[in-house]
């Protein structure tokens, strides 16, 4: 194992449920619907294009709206969501991520993002993790979304790995997936029957250590 490619919302910290939130937000505003609490499982791991067009299907008005009255929508869900985002600090990263980081780090294994969200950044630096990461991919730059496997092989190109040489973390179905068509390992965190195709399920990130991903790569590898 020479690389660790981390999703960021719901495995590092909870953005999921800012994105949710913000999601929500514009369902309410712009499309006069209320979306379920268990609809945020349909956004998990999924790019926006992806995730205004599950919307837009629940709410029964897909090719209702034009390419720019979508994109005024995108863009609203991005000035809700970075309202949410600037609450956010050290307290919100997820309990036993920062100690993987630096036994990771102290291991001299190599970690990069692979995020479909292009605030990773600004989230990173928020919560104080920007740092620890050698490299973070740019959803925009790849040609498709979750679950297809280009921002896991990005996320391994930025780093100059391959990425059968990398373990990959998610919490979201659509993530693991594209893990294993980037020809990646996966461990995933959350609830096994979801994340089946995982090669390793955690129920969370306290039992992630660098130890338990080397056992993991070796055993598959």
């Amino acid at each position: 194992m020479k690389g660790v490619l981390f999703d960021l919302d719901g495995v590092i910290t909870d953005t999921a449920q800012l994105h949710f939130k913000a999601w929500s937000a514009v369902a309410k505003n712009d499309l006069d619907i209320s979306l379920p609490a268990n609809f945020e499982n349909d956004l998990k791991g999924i790019s926006r294009t992806d995730s205004i067009n599950r919307i837009l299907d629940f709410a029964g008005k897909a090719d209702q709206f034009s390419s720019a009255e979508i994109e005024t929508m995108l863009d609203k869900k991005n000035t809700y969501y970075l309202k949410e985002m600037d609450k956010l600090d050290n307290n919100d990263i997820f309990p036993g991520i920062t100690n993987l980081l630096d036994q990771l780090k102290q291991a001299g294994i190599l970690l990069s993002i692979a995020s479909a969200s292009k605030n990773a950044p600004a989230v990173l630096t928020k919560i104080g993790l920007i740092d620890k990461f050698d490299a973070i991919a740019d959803p925009s730059k790849v040609a498709h979304g979750k679950p297809a496997p280009d921002i896991f092989i990005e996320a391994a190109r930025k780093i100059n790995l391959d990425p059968h040489e990398c373990i990959g973390l998610e919490d979201a179905a659509a993530g693991v997936q594209s893990i294993k068509s980037a020809n990646a390992i996966a461990v995933g965190i959350g609830n096994s029957s979801v994340l089946s195709k995982a090669d390793k399920v955690v129920p969370s990130t306290d039992y992630l250590s660098l130890s338990l991903l080397e056992n993991v790569y070796n055993s598959v590898k």
